[in-house]
């Protein structure tokens, strides 16, 4: 069976699954940029059972660059997960990952995501019986879970430990609870409290968007690797220990060439219709907090062709690099989590 120490320590900073952003052309150029393994979008269990083999093959595509991929599942029986993580083995998943931590209304009033942490005796039964039969196909079990459901349930640490006591091979954790969701600091010292609590390799997860603040994260907790989410939405370069240092025409270069090679995997990899889709939502990604973003961000989402998508991003970008801009009001990124 594949090391999840091993896979881990060979890359330790990865980039986190996020719905609708981290598809095979994305995970792919984050490596091509010096990310860790990958690990897919969430596919929901029932969805992936219950769609045609064409469909099925759109979410789970894997391009042979990205090595082993570690394929994620969002379910809240075993009568579903099992079954489906049996399918993701057989798309090419190396390493199959339970998502305990999804906050979504969507998610948990149907007892999946984060729910799976209020109800830890059922959810050790759905892990046992996912570890028998991927012990059965030689395949690793991981899950990602949250420190807890809310500030009256922080049981991150009882969770990893039933986790390792059914055989489960290593951990993600997101230290905000599921009330939280994304607001506030990520309490890193939850992340501590886990990694001292199981001896199964640990990966933190939160409020990381640089190199440098994983290293923090991993000297200040003990985990042995770090998943960046947010931090790394268009900015697939983060992960590239050499990108700082580089002078800055060679920095924004590499930039302008790393864009150039996501926007053409989506064209090669995706269906045109979902290429469109990705090519406007990733270029939209990289405007965040340049000014005018806003406005432009607007042009290249009415696009009807790749082509006038990019057309729009690089007149953006030829008006920035002589000091111009197309309009003034940078607005933050909203609706992506890790």
């Amino acid at each position: 069976m594949l090391s999840m120490r091993d896979l881990i320590a060979a890359g330790p900073v990865r980039l986190a699954p996020m719905a609708s952003y981290t598809n095979a052309p994305y995970r792919l150029v984050a490596r091509e940029c010096g990310a860790g393994f990958s690990t897919n979008e969430e596919i929901d269990a029932a969805a992936l059972l219950g769609m045609g083999m064409s469909k099925a093959a759109v979410w789970t595509a894997i391009d042979p660059g990205e090595g082993p991929v570690a394929m994620q599942l969002l379910g809240n029986s075993e009568e579903t997960l099992v079954p489906a993580a049996v399918r993701l083995v057989e798309a090419g998943a190396s390493v199959i990952d339970i998502n305990m931590g999804c906050p979504a209304k969507k998610a948990v009033t149907k007892g999946k995501g984060a729910a799976l942490m209020r109800d830890v005796p059922r959810t050790a039964r759905i892990l046992g019986a996912l570890r028998r039969e991927l012990t059965a196909l030689d395949i690793p079990l991981t899950i990602k879970i949250r420190g807890g459901w809310d500030d009256t349930c922080l049981n991150a640490v009882e969770v990893a430990r039933m986790a390792e006591d059914v055989g489960v091979d290593a951990i993600t954790v997101h230290p905000r609870t599921r009330s939280q969701q994304y607001a506030g600091r990520a309490p890193w010292e939850v992340i501590a409290d886990v990694v001292r609590a199981v001896r199964i390799p640990v990966t933190g997860n939160g409020d990381v968007r640089s190199l440098a603040e994983a290293q923090w994260m991993m000297a200040a907790t003990g985990c042995l690797g770090v998943m960046v989410g947010r931090g790394a939405l268009g900015r697939p370069w983060m992960f590239d220990p050499e990108h700082e240092a580089r002078p800055v025409g060679e920095r924004r270069a590499h930039e302008a060439a790393t864009r150039r090679r996501h926007l053409s995997l989506i064209e090669a990899m995706l269906p045109p219709r979902e290429a469109l889709v990705h090519t406007r939502r990733q270029l939209s990604l990289y405007t965040t907090g340049r000014v005018g973003a806003g406005v432009v961000r607007g042009r290249i989402f009415e696009a009807t062709s790749i082509a006038e998508a990019g057309a729009i991003f690089e007149a953006f970008e030829a008006k920035a690099a002589v000091g111009q801009t197309p309009d003034e009001g940078a607005v933050p990124l909203a609706g992506v989590s890790d």
